[in-house]
């Protein structure tokens, strides 16, 4: 085999994995390849067969070899090839600092997001607020009248009693994260605006548009547990998509669509504090939920 159609099959091979996204695959070898290869016999009538090695995580080169009728590449991956991939940048590792840089851009996204036709109704969206190192995050459903106003997270009267909920676990609010599934606010009728009641549930498409800023923040914050406030929040994080009362009392691995987070995050599904207000017979059942979560950050509960 002719030292031309060595060079040839090695800029087929580059570009073949190339096309396969394989990477660092080093062609500067080949020079060398050729040489062993025309020292062959030239009347040899079968080219040689090809094999790719297997990427080995220990291995730092990159290198073409002959022997007999086979030509073997090697070629460098990194060690990580075999670890499930993390798409967002390890939170565990990112500063304070960094965490609120990576916020408040994520913020100005949301801000000047189109994505779903609520982007044109709403007054003002409403990212989410609170520790960026919080163990626990509460994520609901979307926001109301008052949050639509004030661009802040539960703000209205059930924001009130959601801040209630949270002191009696024997915190503050300033210590968890507060978000919602859609960053914007979901009306009945979106051409008035300023009618009070006129509040609903984000719909399957509004929550498609909105779930990567969600997974984002919950990436970059990475909280032990998260509190799913609602239905429609438990359902669209939860995998098992049953009804609130069929999955609350029971902790959920969260997995994420379009992020693998660095370490387990666990989510438990209760009742919406709206929901509360108009059903007060189910705030003992919320309570006996949020104690679990006590339970997990050994939390005692506000001193009486």
């Amino acid at each position: 085999m002719s030292k031309t159609s060595v060079s040839r099959l090695a800029r087929e091979l580059k570009q073949f994995l190339a096309a396969q996204q394989e990477d660092d695959l080093i062609v500067a070898a080949a020079p060398k390849a050729a040489a062993m290869v025309s020292s062959a016999k030239t009347e040899e009538k079968q080219a040689p067969q090809v094999l790719f090695q297997q990427p080995v995580e220990t291995q730092t080169t990159s290198k073409i070899a002959h022997s007999g009728d086979t030509l073997t590449i090697e070629f460098r991956r990194p060690a990580s090839v075999h670890s499930a991939p993390i798409l967002q940048e390890d939170s565990s590792m990112m500063t304070k600092s960094q965490k609120e840089t990576a916020l408040k851009e994520l913020a100005e996204k949301i801000k000047n997001c189109s994505r779903c036709p609520l982007g044109s109704t709403r007054l003002n969206a409403v990212p989410g607020e609170g520790n960026v190192n919080a163990d626990l995050m509460f994520v609901g459903e979307g926001p109301g009248f008052d949050e639509d106003r004030q661009g802040r997270p539960f703000v209205g009267r059930a924001g009130q009693l959601l801040d209630k909920m949270i002191v009696a676990m024997g915190l503050t609010r300033e210590q968890v994260y507060i978000a919602n599934i859609a960053k914007c606010h979901p009306m009945i009728d979106p051409s008035n605006p300023d009618k009070h009641g006129n509040d609903r549930a984000p719909n399957a498409d509004e929550i498609a548009c909105c779930r990567k800023y969600l997974e984002e923040q919950i990436s970059i914050i990475c909280p032990k547990y998260i509190v799913a406030l609602g239905g429609v929040s438990a359902k669209a994080l939860i995998a098992d998509a049953k009804s609130l009362g069929a999955l609350r009392g029971k902790f959920y691995d969260l997995h994420l669509d379009q992020v693998t987070l660095p370490r387990k995050v666990q989510i438990l599904a209760t009742f919406h504090p709206a929901a509360l207000l108009r059903n007060p017979g189910w705030k003992k059942d919320a309570w006996l939920d949020l104690q679990m979560v006590m339970d997990k950050l050994g939390l005692k509960g506000a001193r009486k």
